[in-house]
């Protein structure tokens, strides 16, 4: 399942910085290599305690943790989306990725030149904000041309739904909103509005990369960011970028925690935001647990449990029967499989079976 999340920003907001600890996730969880597809692509783990800790339990041959990709994308200028700079291979790289991760400069150092002369995360967003929205108000107009005749003269049903979302989403965008601040009601406006694939529709979280002292609580920037989104339908995420790479740089996971101790830090920034991506593409995970290894698997939320096996292999989903299901918190507390069918704590669960995050699955299949 490859799923990207594209590290969008400004020249010199620390966007490849950040790019560049993500580059050592494998620090995070266990010891799997980040793994370079092009030169700004990077596969990169995501951090799961539980797998380790039903490793403890279980100590199988491998842990095998899921991933998420993400794409160092060039930095964007004024004029992106008329061709300026990089700008159509910037608009073409967003267009690609599933879920946007929007890096703003929230800190003061006068040996790192900001493109614009001052540090303004505010006015930074609103930048690539309008690219983006200038980009889709023009996606949007040409399929209105394309459909409005048949939608408000005929009797084509679909064109005149496409026609309706398509004027609810040019309303916003004229106001210099994003796609993604239109919420539709129905399931056929929502297939209909993702079939459009228009950039500011995509999940966003903004990562406000800040300085040393400010990692823990933001600072006056992240406020403004803050304030800045509040309509939006984002998220936010503070990150050290500078205090990240030093993270990055230490040998032993020890270090790292001390090193996280001494700043007020439980967590890393890289692993928040590892997390914070993968929730933003409307992941989850579900283990499968033996002596063989201890697995993470991604599925998207929501899905049932024929589709959850289908990730394993197809012929799980194909000849699917029913679903062994052991909740993480039941195996930590009694132990082993064993333990757990014992105390009547394992589930057999059919088709209808929504699978929840952090499930311990054995799929029974035949075909």
């Amino acid at each position: 399942m490859a799923l990207q999340c594209g590290i969008v920003g400004l020249p010199n907001v620390g966007k490849s910085t950040l790019f560049n600890c993500l580059s050592n996730a494998k620090a995070q969880a266990a010891n799997f290599p980040f793994c370079t597809i092009e030169p700004n692509v990077g596969v990169i783990t995501v951090p799961d305690e539980r797998l380790n800790k039903l490793a403890e339990l279980i100590n199988p041959n491998r842990i095998v943790p899921t991933t998420v990709e993400i794409v160092d994308i060039a930095g964007l200028v004024k004029g992106a989306s008329k061709g300026e700079g990089l700008g159509n291979k910037f608009l073409a790289n967003i267009r690609e990725t599933d879920a946007i991760i929007h890096v703003l400069r929230c800190f003061d150092d006068d040996n790192v030149t900001h493109v614009d002369g001052s540090v303004d995360p505010v006015r930074d967003k609103e930048i690539i904000d309008a690219e983006l929205q200038i980009k889709d108000l023009e996606t949007v107009e040409q399929r209105i041309q394309r459909v409005q005749k048949q939608a408000t003269t005929g009797g084509d049903k679909a064109a005149k739904l496409q026609y309706e979302v398509l004027c609810k989403y040019r309303d916003v965008l004229q106001q210099g909103k994003s796609a993604r601040s239109v919420t539709f009601e129905t399931k056929d406006e929502q297939k209909a509005a993702k079939e459009l694939f228009l950039l500011t529709s995509k999940p966003v979280l903004y990562v406000c990369n800040v300085d040393e002292k400010s990692a823990i609580n933001g600072n006056k920037y992240v406020d403004q960011v803050r304030e800045a989104i509040k309509e939006e339908n984002a998220e936010l995420l503070i990150v050290a970028a500078r205090t990240e790479a030093d993270i990055a740089e230490l040998e032993t996971y020890e270090d790292r925690q001390m090193f996280l101790a001494e700043v007020g830090l439980e967590e890393s920034g890289v692993a928040r935001l590892i997390k914070s991506a993968y929730a933003l593409l409307n992941l989850e995970t579900y283990i499968t647990a033996g002596v063989q290894e201890v697995r993470a698997w991604t599925y998207h939320k929501g899905w049932k449990a024929p589709q959850c096996a289908g990730v394993i292999h197809t012929d799980f989903e194909k000849g699917f029967i029913r679903a062994e299901v052991i909740k993480y918190e039941d195996y930590i507390k009694y132990g082993s499989e064993a333990a757990v069918r014992e105390a009547g704590k394992l589930s057999v669960e059919g088709k209808e079976y929504v699978v929840q995050d952090g499930d311990i699955m054995h799929f029974r299949f035949n075909v």
